[in-house]
């Protein structure tokens, strides 16, 4: 038994004994804090506890629904929207995939205007539902969003363009006023009580998977099955929800904070969803999990003692390089977690079994695991960027550090001060500005690459070599987060969590631009200042960070970037050694 392996057992004895299960089921919100403004923000957010019960006894409606649609002729559906309204229907769109006779099912979640531009060419904007998802209500991408689709709609169809949105939002929101003003086809209601990262089983995730076709009842009746496993009276050592969340916050006490998941090729989209409610629910308080995915398993020289590994198959689908690596892993001392599941409509029991696990690991870390305090500011930053873009006709880009390779370096913030790293010697290459940054990290740091770029196969094989070269050059731990969509994600930990992040963002001049109806601005404005209000979020805080700017040569600023990158960390490396 390892000492991590005893401090677990430890740790679910005590809860036994302090009946944390029982008080969990009781929503009692002093497992988590006892000041009241916290209280009563748990209070009403445990909902997600007996959603797949509540959903299946509304099903019935939602298939109504999805029948009249059918029969409508819509033959695509679009979710607009962000973080914990876009991530489940993405989920269940690439892992399920579209059944005959229903609607295809697309997910916009970028303000960059190729992203949005995508979309529309892949669908007809006609006979396409649009599903405005937003539990605030007044979340400025999904608006944003509709705003774009309505006017291409109602130039088609006039004053009836409303029959081709529907609305997912909280009640008495300002969308869903929207919604009847413009005679929405219809509105689905969010759950006041449930946070939108733990919303995949409501109305936020299964609307649009069953529009697609998807077994809705089959997720929600092994949802409901892993909600039993994890009941009051199951002990917190045979509780699979309890006992993963145990493992991650000792682990994480641990100096293990770095929660790399690993997926089978069928589900691995599931990572993205982990990844949110993970992060957003522990990193706050100067503490947090960071998790890392869709990164290939390394070999054991790869990784120094911060890792915590999971490793989620579907039956039949696990790859023999992963598994043999993870066996290596284990074997030198990381912790390995398996979960193996019959098939990929077990997906609903693991919706269930993470929530409880993140809820639990909240609690063991001492944090609120139900708000999300730093979101603001960015979204404020961002706010007053646009308001200068109004005044001035442009957004205050500010003078770059450097420039290399047509490659611009912005070290400081987009007003114009200047990166503590660089001090004040000019850096004479790419490389060295690159190794000047790196050089910031110690041993427990991580890395999180930032584009705001649409996620194309040649860009992520680009960004995905520029991660590799860091992990394995530098035992770091790497994530890549696309912009803004990361903001709904990862954000709220790398401005609450550990100060151990360095932050780079990488931009790029749009080729096409793309108007939002009703704003001066355009997406790609809009994408920039969220990129710039994110820059000076994480500057205000004092974290390193770094803005590389490729221009209108994405491509060829990538391959610039990822051999400045290969340069520094050799660099690094020879005066390591």
């Amino acid at each position: 038994m390892t000492n991590l392996d005893a401090i677990v057992g430890t740790t679910l004895a005590r809860l036994r004994a302090e009946h944390f299960t029982e008080r969990l089921w009781a929503r009692d919100p002093s497992l988590w804090k006892t000041e009241p403004e916290h209280q009563r923000i748990i209070s009403n957010s445990l909902g997600w506890l007996t959603v797949p019960q509540l959903m299946l006894a509304r099903l019935d409606d939602l298939l109504q629904f999805v029948e009249e649609v059918r029969g409508a002729g819509y033959r695509h559906a679009v979710v607009l929207g962000m973080g914990g309204s876009s991530l489940c229907p993405d989920v269940c769109r690439v892992t399920f995939g579209t059944a005959p006779g229903y609607l295809e099912l697309h997910v916009l979640d970028s303000t960059v205007p190729a992203c949005v531009a995508g979309v529309e060419e892949e669908i007809d904007v006609p006979n396409t539902l649009f599903l405005v998802s937003s539990k605030s209500g007044g979340t400025v991408e999904s608006l944003s969003f509709f705003k774009y689709f309505y006017e291409r709609v109602r130039q088609t169809k006039g004053e009836a363009a409303g029959e081709n949105f529907v609305a997912i939002t909280d009640p008495g929101t300002s969308l869903e006023m929207l919604a009847h003003e413009l005679r929405f086809r219809r509105v689905f209601p969010g759950q006041i009580d449930i946070g939108g990262r733990y919303s995949a089983l409501s109305n936020f995730g299964m609307v649009p998977a069953a529009l697609a076709g998807v077994d809705v009842r089959q997720l929600l009746e092994r949802a409901q099955g892993m909600a039993r496993a994890c009941s009051p009276d199951v002990p917190p050592a045979e509780n699979p929800g309890i006992s993963l969340g145990v493992l991650l916050a000792e682990a994480a006490r641990a100096g293990r904070d770095k929660l790399t998941v690993v997926m089978s090729a069928g589900i691995y989209t599931f990572g993205d969803w982990v990844e949110q409610l993970v992060a957003e629910s522990t990193g706050k308080e100067g503490v947090g999990i960071l998790p890392v995915i869709r990164e290939y398993v390394g070999d054991r020289l790869a990784y120094e003692d911060d890792r915590v590994f999971v490793h989620m198959c579907v039956a039949g689908e696990t790859k023999r390089i992963a598994s043999s690596r993870l066996k290596t892993l284990e074997a030198v001392g990381h912790p390995v977690v398996r979960i193996t599941l019959e098939d990929k409509y077990d997906l609903g029991k693991e919706f269930f079994r993470w929530e409880i696990a993140t809820a639990t690991a909240g609690a063991l870390l001492g944090i609120n695991p139900f708000d999300q305090p730093n979101v603001q500011e960015c979204k404020d930053h961002t706010h007053r960027l646009l308001g200068e873009f109004r005044a001035q006709g442009r957004l205050p880009e500010g003078e770059p550090r450097a420039v290399f390779e047509d490659v611009k370096f912005y070290c400081g913030s987009p007003g114009g001060g200047e990166g503590a790293a660089q001090g004040e010697v000019t850096p004479a290459s790419g490389a060295e500005c690159v190794a000047a940054f790196l050089a910031q990290a110690q041993p427990g740091s991580y890395i999180a690459l930032l584009p705001y770029l649409e996620p194309t196969s040649t860009h992520k094989a680009a960004i995905q070599a520029f991660r590799l070269q860091v992990r394995d050059g530098l035992r770091l731990a790497t994530t890549v987060g696309y912009g803004p969509r990361y903001l709904h994600s990862t954000g709220q930990l790398h401005k609450g969590g550990p100060t151990t992040g360095l932050f780079i963002l990488i931009t790029a001049d749009d080729k096409e631009d793309l108007a939002i109806p009703g704003e001066p601005y355009t997406f790609g404005v809009l994408k920039q200042a969220q990129a710039l209000g994110d820059f000076e979020a994480l500057r205000s805080k004092g974290w390193p960070v770094v803005r590389f700017h490729l221009g209108r040569h994405t491509h060829a600023g990538l391959d610039h970037l990822t051999n400045f990158v290969k340069k520094a960390v050799a660099e690094i490396r020879r005066r390591r050694d």
